[in-house]
């Protein structure tokens, strides 16, 4: 039997009432921060292009372009705001899953949500499935997969939206099974585009991807169900022979679920996450210490691990898509700010004429740490040596949010989602729609929800990031 047939008979199985209460609150948070960040994103350049081009200003269909009032088919709602959600790279990751997951997840379910007359408690269980499906596939290739050069946000998610979107719209076993086979021809994205709009469109085209798969399936496309482990299949062309390992994937499948141990990484900071532990580093001297001056400062160093460095040691960035993924840039803002916030990622922040005088001072290093692939290297340490001599040194361990056993505050969260959909609702529009999260599996329709999405005026009276 196929690997893509023994998933969809779990995916075709599982039921709302088979969710434990904590799978379905981490389902219901991952909405709300995806929302969130997607709202904020929506005014980004990468998805406004991305709408140009695809001549979405007329605005008919059923889904909405998140940011505006306009509608459009759930294929193309999914690829818009799926490019939206993940333009701030503030969403969440997974880790098995080694990317970005639900700005692939939500995205497409939302649009299909509204499509196909979807609650809200059908979306939370699909979320779920869809997270549990992309993190077993991610514990057979990852980490191989990502160091390849593989972006897993997308090669992978492709199946965590593909079978979440099965399950929302209720596909058969043997149409999940041709929907999960048909998405191995449907992933793709290089890590060499990240630090560009390019990568976020990986979320997006993720999300379209997925989702179209579903659609066809269920119209009686065909795909090869042994994609996976054919000998030209999706593990022997992504990773090779002998560098993956398909035995695992079923037989942790749900016990626990992913989404509940270890859950979704959170975001505190807009950027790259393998730069939170430093920066997390860098604001623990600030409480101590206060912010610092930048002419006072003499040099300051961030070891972190080689894994993330090797995307983010970008000492010169010179628009805010590469400040994103530059771990100096994100520590010479804690250390002047005493925060790091989605102002430090707009327009010319980046050349501030303060940051300008800090920034070639810090200097980034790989941790003499050595650490296995099955490891969770998320630490950090800096130090700053001022010009009188001082130094100070503050370490982290692995960065609040990083998994459910050590959440971000859920007032946290919501001042997130505030701070975030502030950027285009008003207050009471954003009142509302928190209001409508937290009973987000008592929705009827998710219809009901987005409605509350739509901004009073036009997205093209928002300001917008055109860098990069």
């Amino acid at each position: 039997m196929s690997l893509a047939r023994q998933l969809a008979e779990r995916i075709t199985a599982l039921h709302y009432e088979d969710l434990p209460p904590e799978a379905v609150y981490w389902s219901r948070i991952a909405v709300m921060d995806t929302v969130g960040v997607m709202l904020a994103g929506a005014i980004e350049a990468a998805p406004r292009i991305l709408e140009d081009v695809l001549g979405l200003h007329a605005g008919s269909g059923p889904s909405l372009i998140f940011g505006t009032r306009r509608r459009a088919s759930a294929l193309d709602a999914a690829l818009v705001n799926g490019t939206a959600a993940h333009a701030l790279d503030f969403d969440n990751t997974a880790d098995l899953m080694g990317g970005h997951v639900s700005a692939t997840l939500v995205p497409a379910l939302l649009a299909a949500a509204e499509a196909f007359g979807a609650s809200g408690r059908e979306v939370l269980l699909a979320h779920a499935a869809g997270f549990e499906t992309g993190a077993r596939i991610g514990s057979a290739v990852n980490y191989y997969h990502t160091e390849k050069g593989w972006h897993p946000t997308a090669t992978l998610g492709v199946f965590a939206v593909a079978a979440a979107c099965a399950r929302l719209l209720k596909l058969s076993v043997a149409e999940t099974e041709t929907a999960l086979a048909l998405s191995t021809s449907l992933a793709a994205g290089t890590k060499a585009n990240f630090g560009t709009m390019t990568k976020p469109l990986h979320a997006g085209q993720c999300a379209r991807g997925g989702l179209m798969a579903v659609l066809l399936a269920r119209k009686g496309f065909t795909a090869n169900p042994g994609a996976f482990e054919h000998k030209q299949g999706f593990f022997n062309v992504f990773n090779g022979a002998g560098n993956f390992d398909a035995s695992g994937i079923l037989e942790r499948w749900g016990a626990p679920f992913d989404i509940v141990a270890p859950g979704a990484s959170y975001k505190q900071y807009p950027c790259c996450y393998s730069t939170h532990a430093a920066v997390e580093a860098a604001l623990n001297l600030v409480r101590e210490h206060g912010t610092f001056d930048a002419p006072a400062v003499a040099r300051v160093d961030s070891w972190t691990p080689a894994r993330g460095l090797a995307h983010t040691d970008r000492p010169d960035p010179h628009n805010a898509l590469e400040a994103k993924f530059s771990v100096q840039y994100c520590v010479a803002r804690a250390l002047l700010h005493g925060k790091v916030v989605l102002e430090h990622f707009e327009s010319d922040a980046c050349y501030d004429p303060a940051l300008r005088v800090l920034l070639p001072r810090v200097h980034a290093a790989a941790s003499a740490k050595q650490y296995a692939p099955s490891d969770n290297p998320f630490d950090a340490e800096v130090r700053v040596t001022l010009t009188d001599g001082k130094v100070f040194c503050a370490s982290v361990d692995q960065p609040l949010g990083r998994t459910a056993a050590t959440p971000v505050a859920p007032a946290q969260m919501k001042a997130k989602f505030e701070n975030c959909a502030q950027r285009v609702l008003a207050p009471d529009a954003v009142a509302a729609a928190l209001r409508a999260i937290d009973a987000f599996e008592d929705l009827d329709s998710v219809r009901e929800f987005t409605t509350l999405l739509e901004p009073s005026i036009s997205r093209s009276a928002f300001p917008t990031n055109r860098a990069a």
